[in-house]
């Protein structure tokens, strides 16, 4: 810490659930390899969770400054989803605009 340099922490680790309400994971993924992954992550538990306990077992965070920043974090989430309630939904025909360079001709029709 006394160096005070930017880091790049890679966390690798498996996405159980579905992307979104739309997306249904079972069918391109088999229970067998879904179980294997929440065999693994069980038993290892989460990059977020792994990460606190070294910054806790280094004395760089204890548990009352990690329930603090979850807190805050919980806080801001939910504001900001107030918030993005409240907002107006753009109109469908700006749906694909910032998803391709040129519409498809499927989307056009």
């Amino acid at each position: 810490m006394k160096d005070k340099r930017p880091v790049l922490i890679e966390a690798i680790s498996y996405r159980i659930g579905d992307h979104s309400t739309s997306d249904f994971s079972q069918r391109y993924r088999d229970e067998k390899e879904m179980q294997k992954w929440k065999d693994l992550l069980s038993k290892f538990s989460s990059p977020i969770e792994r990460f606190e306990k070294y910054l806790t077992r280094r004395g760089l965070i204890n548990a009352e400054r990690t329930k603090k920043l979850r807190k805050d974090a919980t806080d801001q989430v939910r504001t900001a989803l107030k918030n993005a309630t409240g907002e107006l939904l753009p109109p469908i025909e700006t749906l694909f605009t910032d998803v391709y360079d040129e519409m498809p001709d499927n989307l056009v029709e």
